[in-house]
Parts: structure tokens; C-alpha cells; sequence
């Protein structure tokens, strides 16, 4: 596992994805999913998180931290990790980018509920009935 400083991935201890990772690393349920601040500190996030012609898809209420972030700054770093954010796995450095069509955003969507299933489903019916799936972001993360 990578070294971590103040919480996030150093450029220093971030690698590169390797066929093997690549594999046991899309098997997991959940992501780190780590932003960088305007003061240079990251804040990670674990998400649910879908691949797709190597990149991953992930979901964001639109008014979210990580949202805002990224507005700034497309560094990120990715990792395995449990429910509670607790990495589990090598680092990893990234770009993230906000979807900014509803094609991609489709295309995203397809990716998630093919990966989680029953779970997204009952995620995006909750979420229409509440409002919420309207205020979403989607997000691209590109692995360096």
C-alpha cells in the first residue's frame, strides 16, 4: 500500500496502474476517491465507482465538496477502500473531469447500474423520488 501524507496520495508514493491491479482494483465495491484543495490537502470520499473503456464513472450530488474541487483542480488519487473510506489497497494518481453532456452522463449511468445492479436501481428511484438524481454530476476518472 502506498504511503500516506496528511491523508492523501504523495507524488511520491502514487504509481502507475498495472494490468494485475487494474483487475483486482475494478472488482471492488468501493473507491477512495480523493480531491485536491486550493491548499494543496486532498479529501477523500469512498464512492461507488463503475469502469469503462479504462476509465472509471462515478456520482456526485452537484453541490458536493469534491464537485466544487474539481472545478479547480482535475488532480485526484484513487484506491481501494471499505464503506467507511479505510483504504485497502495501492494508491493511485488520476485526472477527474465533470461530464458535461447527457450522452456521457448516459453512458456513466449504463456503466454504474450495470456494475451495481439492484443496488443503483433502488439508488436512482430513491433519488428521483427525493429530487435528487436531477442535482447529480457525473465524473470521469482517468488513471495516469
Amino acid at each position: 500500500m502506498a504511503a500516506r501524507a496528511n491523508g492523501h496520495c504523495t507524488q511520491e508514493t502514487a504509481s502507475t496502474m498495472k494490468a494485475q491491479q487494474i483487475k483486482q482494483f475494478e472488482a471492488e465495491e468501493y473507491m477512495s476517491f480523493a480531491t485536491r484543495k486550493k491548499s494543496g490537502e486532498y479529501v477523500a470520499t469512498p464512492v461507488w465507482f463503475a469502469p469503462l473503456d479504462g476509465d472509471y464513472y462515478i456520482f456526485s450530488a452537484g453541490n458536493a465538496g469534491k464537485v466544487k474541487r474539481l472545478r479547480n483542480f482535475t488532480d485526484a488519487s484513487i484506491a481501494s477502500c471499505t464503506v467507511t473510506g479505510r483504504v485497502t489497497g495501492e494508491e493511485f494518481e488520476a485526472d477527474a473531469y465533470l461530464l458535461e453532456t447527457r450522452e456521457d452522463e448516459a453512458q456513466a449511468l449504463k456503466a454504474l447500474q450495470r456494475k451495481y445492479g439492484w443496488k443503483m436501481k433502488l439508488t436512482d428511484l430513491l433519488s428521483g423520488i427525493t429530487g435528487k438524481k436531477n442535482k447529480r454530476c457525473y465524473i470521469r476518472v482517468s488513471p495516469r
